[in-house]
């Protein structure tokens, strides 16, 4: 196992991440348990889940597996906070408020001491970030909390916190958990060059494009029966859009040509792309788990970049993986 510097921190992490949005629902205790089990012997050593994943369950699993295997301390642990818990309107965002009594509620739902890794699932854009860093400040100091970071921010938000941080004396972000997959390379313009700049770890979420990357969304606008692409939501309209089709089926034929699992093909890509720390994998079942754990230690060639920067050049995106960031359109 190659294990990489998270940024500026001395910490030393996995090539990939276990990500457990799916832990609670759709994918039940025992399943979860056993991913958890599984991707830590295959040498994982990054967990990271979120206060909102199953309105804690997934936290509470998480928290679960980790006492059975009694390795706490052998794993990076991150969860977040920002979404909306409840229907009380100061059960949600970036308060002082709120980040301190999530805190804590994540603390019991995980069963730890100490979150290696929190941070703020969305930007606030109505909050002083003096507020919000000043919070996660005290938790740093408080012992509650080792790290804090961001995920989906546009980068000149996070360019202001860190000068917040500078200009106060507080804590500042050491990473940026953002959309980063063949189908949305938006992050290439502005977040990597940042996260390269001040020494942040990167670390994409949907690598696999919600499966768009794997073929199975065909040109006709036909889904698979129970794939995220058949729930007629508009947020996977966007993200398996027209365009992200067309270039999925390309990639995945490809792929499959060159010998890949297209699923492993596309986050093999994004693991070894410049700037990136580590990605994530939602596996949903043990069978996805274990195909993304084939890419840990393989990689892609020249030839096979050149190919899909003609599918999808640098920068560009041809389906839309920020449509749940407000700030974020087109």
């Amino acid at each position: 196992m190659e294990y990489r510097q998270f940024g500026r921190t001395g910490v030393m992490v996995s090539p990939l991440v276990l990500g457990t949005m799916n832990f609670g629902d759709p994918t039940g205790t025992e399943e979860s348990l056993a991913m958890m089990k599984r991707a830590v012997e295959a040498g994982i050593n990054f967990i990271d889940t979120a206060n909102i994943y199953a309105k804690g369950e997934s936290e509470k699993i998480v928290g679960e597996g980790l006492k059975k295997m009694g390795n706490r301390d052998r794993i990076f642990l991150a969860t977040k906070f920002y979404n909306a818990m409840s229907d009380d309107p100061n059960d949600r965002g970036v308060s002082r408020f709120h980040i301190m009594k999530e805190c804590e509620n994540s603390l019991r739902r995980l069963k730890t001491d100490r979150i290696d890794l929190y941070q703020a699932h969305r930007p606030g854009f109505t909050v002083p970030q003096d507020e919000t860093l000043r919070a996660l400040d005290d938790l740093v100091r408080q012992g509650k909390v080792l790290y804090i970071g961001v995920t989906t921010f546009p980068a000149w938000k996070l360019m202001e916190a860190l000068a917040v941080s500078e200009r106060l004396g507080l804590h500042r972000y050491v990473s940026d958990q953002s959309p980063y997959n063949l189908l949305d390379r938006r992050v290439e313009n502005e977040s990597l060059p940042l996260a390269a700049a001040q020494g942040l770890a990167f670390i994409p979420w949907s690598p696999i494009a919600g499966g768009a990357l794997t073929g199975k969304y065909p040109v006709d606008g036909s889904s698979p029966k129970g794939s995220r692409g058949d729930t007629g939501r508009q947020i996977w309209k966007e993200r398996i859009s027209p365009g992200g089709r067309a270039a999925g089926v390309k990639i995945a034929a490809y792929a499959e040509g060159r010998g890949w699992d297209p699923a492993g093909f596309a986050l093999a890509w994004v693991k070894d792309r410049p700037g990136v720390t580590a990605p994530i994998t939602g596996p949903r079942t043990m069978a996805h788990l274990e195909t993304a754990l084939t890419a840990m230690g393989k990689k892609l060639t020249e030839e096979d970049y050149a190919f899909c920067d003609t599918i999808v050049p640098p920068g560009t995106a041809v389906a839309n993986f920020f449509n749940t960031s407000g700030w974020m359109k087109g």
